[in-house]
């Protein structure tokens, strides 16, 4: 496994290997004990998987407060999305600072997201699934979002804003500008 840390400290890529041949590929995507042997050691106690049918489908930007706050490890399990996670923890250097890293079936990504940043991500190719695993369960009453096409935050989707394909939730997010964190660096 090879990581790669972002410009958001806590924020790394993780490329598990690859082992193909004329059949295909095997890749061990998640091993407690090899990441731990990275210095990520975190607990998942829960996998989503979420399906996008439409190019242009934008889900996010999402986060969950504590008591239940969540890490997540995202990869893509078909098609392609752009990946977006956003600093939101209070005094952070990065405070309000975004990445984004294209996640593949093709090319086996995978984003390590901690607690304290937002997190969404668009649809490049139809038919589009994103698994994840996150470090505490789903709590309805500590879910929040902040809409993705926030101008001060400046994310390049990829896609016309206009036309994303857009959940009730968030097409009525918040913008950033009025977003109060309930993180702290």
């Amino acid at each position: 496994m090879q990581v790669t840390e972002t410009k958001l400290p806590g924020v790394m890529i993780l490329e598990p290997r690859r082992f193909g041949d004329d059949r295909g590929f095997f890749s061990e995507v998640y091993n407690r004990d090899t990441l731990a042997g990275l210095g990520i050691t975190t607990e998942f106690v829960q996998d989503n998987h979420s399906l996008s049918a439409d190019v242009g489908t934008v889900r996010g930007l999402h986060y969950q407060s504590a008591p239940h706050a969540q890490d997540k490890l995202v990869r893509c399990g078909a098609g392609v999305v752009w990946d977006v996670a956003v600093d939101v923890r209070k005094g952070s250097p990065t405070y309000g600072q975004w990445v984004g890293v294209e996640l593949s079936a093709a090319n086996g990504l995978q984003l390590l997201i901690p607690k304290g940043f937002l997190h969404g991500f668009s649809t490049k190719a139809p038919n589009s699934e994103l698994l994840y695993k996150c470090s505490d369960v789903y709590a309805p009453d500590c879910d929040g979002s902040v809409h993705f096409a926030s101008p001060d935050l400046g994310i390049d989707w990829g896609v016309n804003v206009e036309e994303a394909v857009l959940s009730d939730k968030d097409k009525n997010a918040i913008p950033f500008s009025e977003f109060e964190s309930p993180f702290t660096f």
